[in-house]
């Protein structure tokens, strides 16, 4: 939305950034000013005027990444996530994405480090150009609107099938980039006592990577997942069940409430794992008690963050691709995978029998804010005995550079069991289009 004038109701575009232009736009521009063209009536009554859009990121990075005992990794990696958005109307699209440098956990580009891998190494191939991305989305009282022509018999239900992102309790629970699902949603449920709520169910039958990170033939998931709007609070929460056909079935489950207490901005969460049959890599048996606090010094755009964590026996997220390392990345900086390359997090991200947290100042420089700096300071301990205690610090220095690159410096060092070292650094820029 444009800035107006009170009084004459034109736009004031002083100092107000131009739009951000996608890489190709046909039909109606993103973002701007204009007539809406006319569209087309299908024979439901829905009015549909296609638009396509062409975006996406290209990152580039350098980094150094020893997590002790010599097994140092030097390279340059590369990654490419392109996407096609088609609006069909304001409910309805088609999304597909693409990832063609990179696949299954290997990115284009050359290694240095360690000296049997030496060389370049490209990705792109024959499967590059296979949809990472593809699911269409949109409500079905919108698709068929004749059906209740006056909004009385509330068919507000949401339907979203294909190879999709999906994320539950901020990533504890479940986090994939893309998973073959289906989901039905009931929205705009008006409950006594809150605002707004909503449920859908779940249904995934391929793509699915378990706990380890890696993808499981013939493994199902279903799954019911809530959100509710309060006076004071957000809750969501979820029921998940994996279905494996190698002895691995799994029942999830987690709630989350989002809130303000006073000045502090807090979010509680707690996620249950069983194994149905046996435990192993792929499920285990514990929960995850998980809280988050941050705080805005009074004056300052800047925030001050205190994340904390403890996991009880073994408990697993029921999925998580390859890219997205354990549910502990959500802590912070020393907590979390890059998502580009063999640059693994300064601290173990896994949450079995396990306590910590981290504790950082996020500082916003210049009068645009364009700067940024992270200082965080990260540890664990092991509540069963086993020697994994280690401790962290990480910086972090993003740089806008006009309106579509970014700089980003990281560096951390770690002492782990036993005063064992180690430590990574890594440039990357980050192009958006």
């Amino acid at each position: 939305m444009e800035p107006q004038s009170a009084e004459t109701g034109e736009l004031q575009l002083s100092g107000f950034p131009p739009r951000p232009r996608p890489l190709i736009e046909l039909g109606d521009k993103f973002l701007s000013r204009g007539n809406l063209r006319k569209g087309f009536k299908l024979p439901t009554g829905a009015v549909w005027t296609p638009n396509l859009w062409v975006y996406g990121n290209f990152r580039t990075a350098v980094q150094s990444f020893d997590p002790g005992a010599g097994s140092r990794r030097n390279e340059w990696v590369n990654r490419l996530d392109l996407f096609g958005n088609l609006e069909l109307s304001p409910t309805e699209r088609i999304l597909i994405g693409l990832r063609p440098l990179d696949h299954k956990g290997d990115f284009t580009g050359f290694n240095f480090e360690p000296a049997n891998r030496r060389g370049f190494e490209e990705r792109f191939d024959e499967t590059s150009f296979q949809p990472r991305t593809l699911f269409f989305e949109g409500e079905f009282g919108e698709v068929f609107p004749g059906l209740d022509s006056a909004d009385r018999r509330s068919l507000d239900y949401g339907l979203s099938v294909g190879r999709q992102p999906l994320r539950l309790q901020d990533g504890l629970l479940l986090e994939d980039n893309a998973i073959d699902l289906v989901a039905v949603t009931r929205n705009a449920i008006l409950p006594r006592g809150g605002s707004h709520l909503r449920v859908s169910a779940l249904f995934g039958w391929n793509e699915v990577d378990r706990a380890n990170n890696i993808e499981e033939q013939d493994a199902y998931l279903l799954g019911l997942d809530s959100f509710l709007d309060l006076k004071r609070t957000t809750l969501e929460w979820d029921l998940l069940y994996v279905l494996s056909q190698r002895q691995s079935d799994g029942v999830y489950a987690g709630l989350g409430a989002v809130q303000r207490l006073g000045k502090i901005n807090t979010t509680f969460r707690v996620a249950q794992s069983i194994a149905v049959e046996r435990e192993n890599a792929r499920v285990g048996t514990g929960t995850l008690l998980f809280s988050e606090l941050s705080y805005t010094p009074a004056h300052t755009h800047d925030i001050a963050y205190l994340n904390g964590f403890w996991g009880i026996n073994e408990f697993t997220s029921a999925v998580r691709d390859p890219f997205s390392g354990g549910p502990l990345g959500r802590t912070g900086l020393t907590f979390a995978a890059v998502g580009l390359g063999r640059y693994g997090s300064p601290l173990n991200n896994g949450a079995a029998n396990a306590a910590g947290g981290a504790i950082g100042y996020q500082m916003f420089l210049g009068e645009r804010r364009r700067r940024q700096v992270i200082l965080e300071g990260g540890g664990l301990a092991s509540t069963n005995g086993d020697a994994n205690a280690a401790e962290a610090a990480a910086i972090r220095y993003q740089q806008a550079f006009g309106r579509r690159m970014v700089m980003i410096v990281d560096a951390f060092g770690a002492l782990l069991e036993d005063s064992e070292e180690s430590f990574g650094g890594r440039l990357e820029f980050l192009v958006k289009f």
